[in-house]
């Protein structure tokens, strides 16, 4: 009798770990699953992040919206980044108003040489001047989708990121000053008067020597009814990583916003780090081959009534899944 019963004991030990075996393997299933989820892109996330933003009213450079904004930035990519760098800095406008700047930097694995860089500026226009009515140009803009929506969606990402850790090497830049360029009552004409805030950090990154394979600039990507050709000097500077992208995009059945039609070449942030730092970097930005850049822009309607979740969304998605 001693052979059976422990025959029968051993196939009770072998069906008890195979049990156990199988439990454990659907409760990492389960967990994975878990994780999986919870570094989904959020657009009610990144909606929020916005919305806090605007609520400080206009970020023009030296007023007070500006500064509790920028606390705001700093405290958030503190709480998602491994490394924070502040750059303070001085400079002078178009009209001679010195701007106190402040491009905000958070790093994921700041020791990895392989590094990407994930950008938008965080800074509103100090004049409604493309207002048909003279008497709103004055009026500093909201900048719900100019600006604010890049850094929406950066600090999401920033989220996702703090929670599924990227292998190699991260940096988000928020940008300052971009904005302050030349109005157009203006007969003076200064391509150089935009995007101060890039031409500093291009000229004085925060780590020294600093390089990275590739960047992306974020510029109104908010918009309920936004498109997002192929910008010229995107397509010159960084050929393989516009590809990249909209490639991603027509991956995740994106291809309605992210169209693969040339357009023409806009002044912005990405100048400056594809000349003057020599990284290849492209600028997802709201454009229409009609009518060039959408109704609301440098206007006091750029509030948060023209932010669509959904283009959040599909923003969102596509940076996330062409960084990994």
């Amino acid at each position: 009798m001693k052979p059976f019963f422990l025959k029968t004991f051993l196939f009770f030990i072998i069906i008890s770990f195979a049990c156990c075996k199988k439990q454990a393997s659907a409760t990492s299933a389960n967990d994975n699953v878990k994780k999986q989820q919870t570094t989904i892109f959020s657009a009610d996330s990144a909606y929020k992040y916005i919305e806090t933003q605007v609520a400080f009213g206009a970020r023009v450079p030296n007023s007070t919206a500006h500064k509790q904004c920028g606390t705001f930035l700093i405290d958030k990519l503190s709480q998602f980044c491994d490394t924070i760098y502040i750059q303070n800095c001085q400079l002078k406008a178009f009209d001679g108003t010195i701007l106190h700047a402040q491009n905000i930097i958070g790093s994921f694995n700041p020791e990895n040489k392989k590094r990407i860089l994930l950008l938008a500026h965080w800074d509103s226009r100090p004049w409604c001047d493309a207002e048909s009515d003279k008497a709103k140009q004055q009026t500093p803009v909201l900048g719900a989708d100019d600006g604010a929506s890049g850094v929406g969606v950066l600090l999401e990402i920033a989220r996702c990121l703090s929670i599924q850790k990227p292998t190699f090497g991260i940096d988000i830049l928020l940008t300052d000053s971009e904005d302050y360029g030349v109005p157009s009552w203006s007969d003076e004409r200064d391509s150089q008067s935009w995007c101060l805030g890039s031409q500093y950090w291009a000229k004085n990154p925060h780590v020294k020597n600093y390089n990275a394979e590739f960047g992306i600039l974020l510029d109104m990507v908010g918009g309920a009814n936004a498109i997002f050709p192929i910008e010229e000097n995107s397509q010159y500077y960084a050929p393989h990583i516009v590809a990249k992208v909209w490639e991603e995009a027509q991956q995740l059945g994106y291809s309605d916003l992210f169209v693969s039609q040339p357009f023409g070449a806009i002044t912005d942030d990405h100048l400056p780090i594809n000349e003057i730092a020599r990284i290849p970097t492209i600028d997802i930005i709201h454009l229409n081959n009609q009518t060039g850049f959408p109704d609301y822009w440098h206007t006091t309607k750029d509030d948060m009534t023209n932010i669509s979740k959904n283009t959040l969304k599909k923003v969102g998605d596509v940076v996330l899944n062409s960084i990994q």
